[in-house]
């Protein structure tokens, strides 16, 4: 299969203006809804064969996803893609100014392996909704997810529309040597700057949603069992295999021993045991490999034990950790918690600001003025008080990384603003139009222009 020519049948049915229809778009999206509902039983036998991820956690943190995604988009498509009307200053009267959203044209997205449908679909209904053509690379590290994704997309829709392309490195190194309109990449940082310099030789914009070292903060001043439940959540949801799940919790020193002790206790009441149904296997051997390279020497508080044929690995709590450590030093993407403490929170706040700006930061604190000093000194993607990961959950609120952790961001409206050019039109009138702007240009003149513009 040459992915170039798929390309470039795309280009050209992108040509036909087919797509530009909020009509045809809303038809396709419901046709993928149908596909997905009708082939559910396929998306769960795959995935599980992958990584031992249940149905009940694909449905929810994947496919009703993906669906609420679809019924967005179906329900606001008619209100996002209308031109918007814009003041028009003063010195353009009389005219009209209006913004047009229109779409980008053959996109490339590439997903992830640890949310496979999630990351890959929600995507491309952004860019389809935008009125895109789009080629879907998934990860190929879940190899079953992504031969179902193609199976079911490739057989019913066509491939000069949306087209899904099985394979590893070599197919994804091919399709960036395409001019591409958008990439859209999930992943790493270390592939995501490889796809950025791929995409800089073509002058492709991208989006990148990468990842990073997301914290969680807890004070003395927050509800330390409800804290616990949340991060012990978060942070085991899918084995620790989850972008914005905490990678590490800072908590004031005054309370770490009851932060602990109810950490275990969440733990034990939620049961990880190795044939737990809610209990994600890591995704090969590799990173079960390097998952367990980090707990030689760490000092284990809790868990930890682990299964290589099983791929398996209890949830782990480590502790005493110094900011020093090996395991501070990457991103873990795996179900081992280091727990550190602080004394001072500006001071703690100052420190993770010389880091790397995170995807996601957690704060677990009722006092107003910490809030306030967590939200105006900390960069970083988006994030919680009070809980984790939730806030990717309202389609309201764009989700993206700053800095070393993204570029660009989506969900909901903000998905259909990273597909789309917002075109700007100023349309003037034939008359009443002052002589100011044409020469010869006097004094007077001058002195006009410098009042009609308030300078």
């Amino acid at each position: 299969m040459s992915y170039k020519a798929v390309f470039n049948e795309q280009q050209r049915f992108f040509s036909t203006y087919r797509t530009r229809d909020t009509g045809f778009r809303k038809a396709q999206l419901r046709k993928l809804k149908r596909l997905i509902l009708e082939h559910e039983s396929l998306f769960y036998e795959a995935i599980y064969k992958d990584f031992r991820k249940s149905r009940f956690d694909t449905f929810t943190t994947e496919l009703s996803v993906i669906l609420k995604d679809i019924d967005y988009y179906l329900r606001h498509l008619d209100r996002l893609s209308r031109p918007k009307k814009v003041a028009t200053n003063l010195v353009n009267l009389p005219g009209k100014s209006r913004i047009y959203p229109e779409p980008l044209g053959v996109v490339l997205v590439i997903g992830a392996w640890n949310y496979p449908y999630q990351l890959s679909l929600c995507p491309l209904i952004a860019a389809m909704a935008a009125g895109n053509c789009c080629i879907v690379k998934p990860s190929e590290l879940p190899a079953a997810t992504m031969k179902v994704m193609a199976q079911l997309i490739n057989g019913h829709f066509d491939r000069e529309y949306i087209y899904v392309a099985e394979g590893g490195v070599p197919e994804t190194t091919g399709l960036l040597q395409c001019r591409f309109d958008k990439i859209f990449f999930t992943g790493s940082p270390k592939v995501g700057q490889i796809v950025y310099e791929a995409a800089a030789r073509l002058l492709v914009p991208v989006v990148l949603e990468l990842g990073g070292k997301s914290p969680a903060i807890v004070s003395r001043h927050a509800d330390i069992d409800t804290a616990a439940r949340r991060i012990v959540w978060g942070k085991y949801l899918n084995a620790g295999q989850t972008c914005v799940a905490p990678d590490y919790v800072v908590v004031e020193a005054a309370v770490r021993q009851e932060l602990t002790d109810a950490l275990k206790k969440h733990m034990a009441a939620f049961d990880y045991k190795a044939d737990a149904p809610h209990y994600t296997a890591i995704i090969n051997d590799a990173n079960f490999d390097r998952l367990t390279g980090l707990l030689e020497g760490a000092a284990i508080a809790e868990g930890g034990a682990y299964d290589r044929e099983r791929r398996y690995i209890a949830p782990a709590i480590l502790e005493p950790v110094q900011w020093e450590d090996d395991i501070m030093q990457q991103e873990i993407f795996g179900p081992l918690l280091p727990v550190l403490t602080f004394n001072d929170f500006d001071g703690l706040l100052a420190r993770m600001q010389e880091q790397e700006k995170p995807l996601a930061a957690y704060l677990f604190s009722n006092d107003t003025t910490e809030q306030e000093h967590f939200l105006t000194k900390l960069s970083f993607g988006g994030g919680c008080i009070n809980d984790v990961i939730m806030h990717l959950t309202n389609d309201r609120l764009p989700f993206g990384g700053i800095g070393r952790s993204g570029i660009g961001s989506y969900h909901g409206p903000f998905g259909f603003d990273s597909f789309s050019h917002h075109k700007a039109v100023l349309k003037k009138a034939l008359w009443g139009e002052p002589s100011l702007k044409y020469p010869p240009y006097t004094q007077k003149k001058y002195k006009w222009i410098r009042r009609l513009l308030g300078l």
